[in-house]
């Protein structure tokens, strides 16, 4: 971490930094328990790094994240392509927002455009919060503190699911996830049964069909899964037919989980209006980066919907100290062998520490081995 001298920091006491320069790295790291989903398989961490210098010697940093490998040369050619524009700026994320979604207008904010703006939001905002020598979670207003998370786990059969979620509940986790979407409704069925009866009572047992199911299929497969101890039904059908969404919300007793394929405030406000779920999980890239997300967990304290954080769990933790309606936090390491100290989690809560910034601290050794 990049620690500014105390002369610099009273030089510019009431100045906000500026950006110097914006260094990128890609790295495409396999995980140690690739994650199949009913749509495909996803084997590596394939992330892109961004490092925002700022001209007082402190330097913000995050990472993009991308299922699939294809994704990361275009990513980084669109920050490449961005990062001019904002040497000289004021490390001021909002403003910062507003002139990139400006100049991308045209385009349009959505898919990889919109991750590159997220990713230099994220940077932004963690330089401010190193600026100011403290947890983003109390610049933007809260305290650190612990966070409920849930363990996520991917599709991989009755017995690995049951020793999947024992594993979880024994490290102290109360939620666990699995994945589900299998050709049938009773190898469907016969997963969840499984995985219920290893996590428990007093556990929360989360499922995923990651959008594999017609609105009709959705509508039987979720009101069978009703009579089966599941505590949320994420996504199971296209993410963007809110109508059809909606059909399912209204059809099942379980609550419907929706948001992490939402581009930006917009999006989540349309979810909102068609009633397409019960909850929202935000993802941070997608939601716009900190300042998106603030605004779309803004909208969703409006709406009375409990806000739970997809993958990103280092800065999405901060967020969650200062969200109106936290529900939970998605425990999945992407980028955690490249940090010197990955969030840390105790008895299935994450802790929010001290440190100052969004939690985001290169282990350089570690990334030197995965560039690519």
């Amino acid at each position: 971490m990049n620690k500014p001298d105390d002369e610099a920091i009273l030089r510019t006491v009431g100045a906000a930094p500026r950006i110097e320069r914006v260094r990128l790295r890609t790295v495409d790291m396999p995980l140690k328990k690739p994650v199949r989903t009913a749509a495909g398989l996803v084997a590596s961490a394939a992330l892109v790094l961004v490092d925002l210098d700022c001209d007082t010697g402190v330097t913000g940093s995050t990472y993009a994240f991308t299922d699939t490998p294809v994704a990361l040369g275009a990513i980084r050619r669109l920050l490449q392509d961005l990062a001019p524009a904002l040497v000289g700026m004021a490390v001021a994320p909002a403003a910062l927002y507003m002139s990139l979604r400006h100049r991308l207008r045209l385009l349009g904010t959505p898919g990889l455009a919109g991750i590159a703006l997220a990713a230099l939001d994220m940077a932004a905002w963690d330089a401010l919060a190193r600026t100011a020598r403290m947890p983003l979670a109390r610049l933007l207003g809260g305290e650190p503190g612990p966070v409920r998370a849930y363990a996520s786990f991917g599709m991989a059969g009755v017995d690995t699911a049951v020793r999947d979620v024992s594993d979880a509940v024994e490290a102290g986790f109360r939620a666990v996830k699995v994945k589900i979407g299998y050709p049938t409704l009773a190898e469907d069925l016969a997963v969840v049964r499984a995985a219920r009866r290893a996590a428990g009572e007093g556990v929360d047992l989360l499922v995923d069909y990651n959008q594999y199911l017609s609105v009709a299929d959705a509508i039987v497969r979720c009101v069978a899964l009703d009579a089966e101890g599941v505590a949320w039904i994420e996504e199971p059908t296209a993410y963007d037919d809110y109508a059809g969404m909606a059909r399912i919300a209204a059809a099942v007793r379980t609550p419907i989980q929706l948001g992490e394929n939402l581009w930006g405030c917009r999006e989540v406000a349309k979810s909102i209006a068609a009633n397409a779920s019960d909850l929202m999980m935000l993802d941070l890239m997608k939601a716009g980066g900190v300042t998106g997300w603030m605004r779309c967990a803004g909208l969703c304290d409006a709406a009375g919907l409990p806000v739970s954080a997809h993958v990103f769990p280092e800065v999405s933790a901060q967020l969650l100290r200062v969200t109106p309606n936290p529900h939970y936090l998605e425990r999945i390491d992407l980028a955690a062998p490249l940090l010197q100290a990955p969030l840390a989690f105790d008895q299935g809560l994450a802790i929010v520490s001290e440190t100052v910034g969004s939690g985001i601290d290169w282990d350089e050794q570690a990334v030197a081995r995965f560039l690519v």
